[in-house]
């Protein structure tokens, strides 16, 4: 169940609760737990991307069936529901803060006894004949003034140099976990995010979203014949003319094993399979070589399935029916692009 069932106040849920099943019965769904949870978030706004959704849907007068309710559980609450990435904070932030925070107290409290001093000095000008006293009075406490201030501008800079490290780290964290060491394409977590924000543009402007899946034909012989640094040199190759081929505004990234995918906002089916054709062709016309001896590595070919977004679905969806596309492409012989409209037959039986 979502985490935003815990944060609604006692009071206010019965509010909410209400104003979920009437838009539910408004709308024709079906009140099961699931979809309940579905809208019981959407009338507390705790999802500004499940608002505009059926916001959409509604605009669009889709019929709430149990495949789009599925849809809606599975993209925008069941995803939800697993542990936290958010971790305590750094402990040496911490400790720069810390630091900073003790070194601005002495500061202050010298300042204050400064003050004091320079009190003293003031009620003592009109009871002495003899101003020399007071002259090396006002003298050492600006030395101490200037020495406080050269010390106090010393820290600053140093821990402003150390936050610009904390920062620079926090950069390089965030994007190693975003990114496949390997290949350097995003990750799963970098492309459940990005398709998420390309499944709102593509509903809010009618514009198509594709994808296509890649799949290395006979890759365990690649790591049998040659070793797994060999099978990780055509896993970069493959990834690389992946990256090349697509545009600024797609993303590539490393599915899972020897699977990469490429999410295109903007594209067709059609479009999408044309730059899936691109990139098989140009995997298979490379040549690969040992960097240890030399010899050339047998030819690497793919397997590219194809599949356009539907109105609601879940990534799970899309990639589901592109990996249909891709397996038919491996029963047709490998080294081929299939896209969705090729397994129709099979789908429907």
């Amino acid at each position: 169940m979502s985490p935003a069932f815990d944060e609604v106040d006692l009071a206010y849920a019965p509010v909410i609760a209400d104003r979920a099943s009437r838009s539910m019965s408004q709308h024709a769904v079906p009140p099961t737990p699931n979809n309940f949870s579905v809208w019981f978030n959407y009338a507390m706004g705790a999802s500004p991307a499940l608002r505009k959704t059926i916001d959409i849907l509604v605009g669009n007068k889709r019929k709430f069936d149990a495949s789009i309710n599925h849809e809606l559980y599975v993209t925008y609450i069941d995803a939800q529901s697993g542990p936290s990435t958010t971790g305590d904070f750094p402990e040496q932030l911490r400790g720069v803060i810390a630091g900073a925070k003790q070194f601005l107290a002495t500061a202050i409290s010298e300042n204050r006894t400064q003050i004091e001093s320079l009190g003293e000095v003031s009620s003592q000008v009109e009871a002495t004949s003899d101003p020399r006293p007071i002259i090396e009075k006002l003298v050492a406490e600006l030395a101490m003034a200037t020495t406080r201030a050269s010390a106090l501008e010393t820290n600053f800079l140093e821990t402003s140099q150390e936050l610009d490290k904390i920062r620079d780290s926090l950069k390089v964290a965030e994007q190693r976990s975003n990114t496949d060491a390997l290949t350097g394409l995003a990750n799963r977590r970098s492309l459940e995010e990005f398709f998420r924000s390309a499944q709102i543009a593509a509903m809010e402007t009618g514009e198509p979203l594709s994808i296509l899946m890649i799949d290395i034909d006979h890759f365990k012989k690649f790591n049998d014949s040659y070793g797994h640094q060999v099978g990780d040199q055509v896993l970069r190759l493959v990834a690389k003319v992946l990256q090349d081929s697509l545009r600024e505004g797609d993303l590539a990234a490393r599915y899972g094993g020897e699977e990469l995918i490429a999410v295109l906002p903007g594209a067709d089916l059609d479009v999408c399979a044309d730059v899936a054709e691109r990139i098989r062709r140009r995997i298979s016309e490379a040549r690969l070589t040992r960097r240890a001896t030399g010899e050339e590595i047998s030819s690497v070919t793919v397997s590219i399935g194809v599949a356009q977004f539907r109105l609601a679905e879940s990534a799970e969806a899309l990639i589901e029916r592109s990996d249909r596309a891709l397996y038919q492409a491996k029963r047709l012989g490998r080294n081929r692009v299939v896209t969705e409209s090729g397994i129709v037959g099979e789908i429907a039986a």
